[in-house]
């Protein structure tokens, strides 16, 4: 009799332990990239920014409103002359291998950021001294009063102030850290972690959420899903399938010739969850001639209209706009001064500063990455307007990281190096000109691309010390005036990309970056 008692209790908690199974949560996503690179300080990639919300934490976020909020950060204060701010951190933060973080982790953590990031590096300008006060707090003394303070330490999106270990952190900004250790709500499963495959998540068991409710980036970062799947499928079509199949919960970018087939199933909703959108952009590198020379740099900006960019890859009006201002339409420091003229395929124009410039007909260097919708048709366009405009292009394909990790390269043309890139902005980086950190330049330390001005620097250290809203829109049209000048890189539209995931995914966040906090798998 005990021997079958026995039996049926083993059997009781065998079915309990394989409910237990059943009942965690698994959200099977396809994001816009595959992950290879892990590093968020390292590369501005927004693949690397989303993977970094997901096992980091910051210590200040941007909420839905678009104002900074306190995130690790519990209390802090501002002396009367602007000048010193101490910080607290929250009670119970604790890195994912259960050591609690510091304020040496985060004073650590702000300096490897601010190396790299054109915010950062500006607000460095302004600061004295970091110093840790005890474990959970530390002091910002300042030489002169700014807003970049509370504003860098929230910025929303590439690079962001990720707070990692002080022994992570202290790796030279310019090589990738080789440990992922994070206090954000998910835990990389780096034993499961297969670049070209999957990339996996699972929740934080010992994660402490603000009690505010989530709003944006900032409050309450609560995790209803158990684990997370990024899997990398490159072929649209074979990822909407997938979600139209109930194979998969979420397809972060679907392609717009295949959003009307997810519009008419009723199984599948659209979230417009970054309401401003992105803008396209082509990056030149100045240390590498031809466009090491103003003038040629100039005849690209009357050879390219952003309409053909536009059309080839968004093709539906309703999900892209022309727009001159750099600053973004929609945003307080839309202007199109400084413009007039310019974007709208003058090719004779382009053709004439080719000729003053001296260019000799050499072909420039194009990377066009091939496996990315939204951006795989920018290149074919870029090339004919260009050869129209006078150039002569080669335009050398490869996958997304391939351009990544090349084009941070300073490298001569015939030994692997570029002349020209393209790209997007989540319109939440380039509001400003201290925040766009394709204005950034402060030379061997712009991001890359490296363009050299000391007048556009003057002019992005007036914004970031003004703090008159109106006397700040007027400095942003200067720096647009400028830029017709020096031509740090050219903007190819605004355009906007809905979220599509199954209806039984509720929860997603208004926010310039996709998170996987709030989200619930009914």
């Amino acid at each position: 009799m005990m021997s079958r008692w026995k039996m049926v209790a083993a059997a009781a908690a065998l079915l309990a332990g394989s409910s237990m199974v059943q009942a965690q949560t698994t959200m099977k996503v396809v994001m816009h990239s595959d992950v290879k690179i892990v590093d968020p300080i390292w590369t501005t990639a927004y693949i690397v920014r989303n993977h970094g919300y997901m096992i980091y934490d910051t210590l200040f976020s941007m909420d839905e409103k678009g104002e900074i909020k306190p995130q690790m950060v519990e209390t802090f204060t501002e002396s009367p002359d602007k000048l010193t701010y101490k910080f607290t951190l929250r009670d119970g933060l604790l890195w994912h291998d259960g050591k609690p973080v510091t304020a040496e982790d985060c004073i650590a953590s702000i300096k490897r950021w601010s190396a790299k990031d054109p915010v950062g590096q500006k607000l460095m300008t302004f600061v004295d001294s970091i110093t840790a006060d005890d474990a959970k707090s530390f002091t910002v003394k300042l030489k002169s009063p700014t807003g970049l303070l509370i504003f860098g330490l929230g910025k929303p999106s590439s690079n962001v102030p990720f707070m990692m270990p002080k022994r992570v952190a202290d790796t030279d900004p310019n090589t990738q850290i080789s440990e992922f250790i994070g206090s954000g709500p998910f835990v990389l499963k780096q034993d499961e972690w297969k670049p070209g495959d999957k990339i996996v998540y699972t929740k934080f068991k010992d994660y402490k959420p603000r009690s505010e409710p989530a709003s944006g980036l900032a409050g309450g970062k609560v995790v209803h899903i158990d684990r997370v799947e990024w899997l990398a499928v490159s072929d649209q079509q074979q990822a909407v399938n997938a979600l139209l199949a109930g194979e998969i919960d979420m397809v972060e970018q679907p392609a717009f010739d295949l959003i009307p087939l997810l519009k008419d199933d009723s199984n599948i909703k659209l979230w417009n969850y970054n309401p401003l959108g992105l803008q396209y952009t082509m990056r030149f590198n100045h240390t590498q001639p031809p466009f090491d020379n103003p003038k040629v740099r100039q005849a690209v900006t009357y050879a390219l209209n952003q309409k053909d960019f536009l059309e080839a890859t968004v093709g539906n009006p309703d999900y892209y706009q022309v727009c001159k201002a750099m600053f973004v339409c929609g945003s307080p420091l839309a202007s199109e001064k400084g413009m007039d003229g310019l974007l709208e395929s003058n090719f004779k124009k382009s053709q004439e500063l080719l000729k003053e410039a001296g260019y000799d007909g050499k072909p420039v260097v194009l990377l066009h990455s091939t496996d990315l919708q939204s951006l795989t048709n920018l290149g074919p366009v870029a090339k004919q307007l260009l050869e129209k405009g006078g150039f002569k292009v080669d335009m050398q394909s490869s996958d997304w990281q391939t351009v990544v990790s090349r084009r941070v390269r300073k490298d001569p043309i015939d030994k692997g190096g570029w002349n020209l890139m393209q790209t997007s902005w989540v319109s939440a980086d380039i509001l400003n000109p201290v925040m766009a950190g394709f204005f950034n330049a402060s030379c061997d330390k712009a991001a890359f691309g490296w363009p050299c001005d000391a007048e556009m620097e003057k002019l992005r250290d007036d914004f970031a010390r003004e703090p008159d809203p109106a006397k700040q829109k007027a400095i942003a049209e200067a720096v647009q005036v400028r830029w017709r000048e020096v031509v740090t890189h050219v903007h190819l539209g605004q355009y906007n990309v809905p979220i599509a995931a199954r209806k039984t995914i509720t929860g997603i966040l208004t926010a310039p970056a996709p998170v996987f906090w709030n989200v619930e798998k009914k």
